[in-house]
C-alpha cells in the first residue's frame, strides 16, 4: 500500500517555501504524487518510511517535521465517515491532524478552544493517528490549531478534510 507524507509548516506566509510539484518530480522514482501546495504527497511505490524521510531531507532546503501514514489508514478513515453526511456550517472547516510518532498517551478526547465563549477549534475525537475536528474561519484560529501539540502532548500536522478526500481519491486509483 502507498504511503502518505505530510510536511508541517511549509509554504505558509512566505516561510519555508518550496515547490511541491518540483519536489514530486525529483521523487518520481518513488512514485511521488503531489497534492496541493501544503507539502502533501502520496508515495505509490513500495518504499520504507526511513528512505522517504532520507530522500526528503536531502532535497528540502530546510528542516521540517514529516508525518507519514499508510494509505490504507486514510482509506479506512474516509470509509468511517467521521463527520457524517451533513455539510459543515458556513464558515466552519473540517480538519484532520496527523500525529507524528507514537500515539501512546495521546488522549481520545473531545475538546473546544477556547474553553469558554464561542469555539474557534473543536476536536471531535481521534481515530488511530488522526485527530478530527472543525475550526471557524477567524484570525485567532491558527493560534488555537498550534496549541493542539500541547493539548495532545504530541506533534501534529493539520490538513483540511478536502485534502484528505483528495488523497483518498488518488489512493483509490492506485
Amino acid at each position: 500500500m502507498a504511503l502518505v507524507v505530510f510536511l508541517r509548516g511549509v509554504n505558509v506566509g512566505g516561510h519555508r517555501t518550496f515547490r511541491p510539484a518540483a519536489l514530486a518530480r525529483e521523487l518520481e522514482h518513488l512514485g511521488a504524487i503531489n497534492i496541493g501546495a501544503a507539502g502533501t504527497f502520496v508515495i505509490s511505490k513500495p518504499v520504507t518510511r526511513t528512505r522517504v524521510r532520507a530522500e526528503l531531507a536531502t532535497r528540502l532546503p530546510f528542516e521540517t517535521l514529516v508525518a507519514i501514514c499508510d494509505g490504507r489508514d486514510i482509506l479506512q478513515l474516509i470509509a468511517r465517515n467521521p463527520f457524517g453526511l451533513k455539510p459543515p456550517a458556513p464558515g466552519v472547516v473540517r480538519f484532520v491532524s496527523v500525529v507524528s510518532g507514537s500515539t501512546r498517551g495521546v488522549p481520545s478526547k473531545a475538546m473546544r478552544l477556547p474553553a469558554s465563549g464561542q469555539w474557534l477549534v473543536r476536536v471531535i475525537g481521534r481515530q488511530k493517528q488522526f485527530i478530527l475536528g472543525e475550526y471557524r474561519r477567524n484570525m485567532k484560529t491558527i493560534g488555537y490549531l498550534g496549541s493542539l501539540d500541547r493539548s495532545f502532548r504530541a506533534r501534529v500536522t493539520t490538513r483540511n478534510w478536502n485534502t484528505i478526500n483528495a488523497i483518498a481519491g488518488i489512493l483509490a486509483r492506485l
